[in-house]
């Protein structure tokens, strides 16, 4: 089920893309805004941080148990939250493609860790949520969902800002 909504966000989110050619995907509605390329950057950055990260957890095994938390509120972008350093995307051009090869191989390896995982693992065990504390591993990769979804509504309105600096 998971899978599914994850899948129709990436999917979401490329679509948007696709009707763009690679300058303006580059190109930043200002100086201190990303670009839709820096946006889908960040998110494999993200997507390969989590997929390593559960992917120790899971191979630790401390059986650092966590209460689920709220983190649907994700989607929501009215608390700004700092992307940590590491997932801060590069300031260097890239093409959508190269962008989807990068996409695709954080993808198949997140689901490669939890495909691998048991639920017992999943649940038994954490790692820490720059905002939310530790979060329990099996809500990492609905996570991801979220995070691709809250991500999805600032891609547009980089593409919309972008498409009418060119109008």
């Amino acid at each position: 089920m998971q899978n599914e909504e994850n899948a129709k966000i990436r999917h979401a989110i490329l679509k948007k893309a696709e009707g763009f050619d690679d300058d303006a995907l580059n190109e930043k509605p200002s100086q201190e805004e990303w670009s839709a390329i820096q946006i889908l950057d960040h998110l494999q950055k993200i997507e390969t941080t989590i997929a390593e990260g559960v992917a120790r957890a899971i191979e630790k095994n401390q059986q650092k148990k966590a209460v689920k938390k709220p983190i649907q509120l994700s989607v929501s972008r009215k608390v700004k939250v700092d992307a940590p350093k590491h997932t801060v995307p590069e300031d260097s051009y890239f093409t959508l493609e190269e962008m989807k090869e990068r996409l695709n191989a954080s993808r198949n390896r997140l689901y490669e860790v939890f495909t691998a995982a048991d639920d017992e693992t999943l649940r038994n065990n954490s790692m820490p949520h720059p905002v939310f504390g530790d979060v329990p591993l099996v809500q990492w990769f609905p996570f991801i969902g979220y995070h691709e979804k809250r991500h999805l509504s600032q891609l547009e309105e980089t593409l919309r800002k972008v498409n009418e600096k060119k109008e």
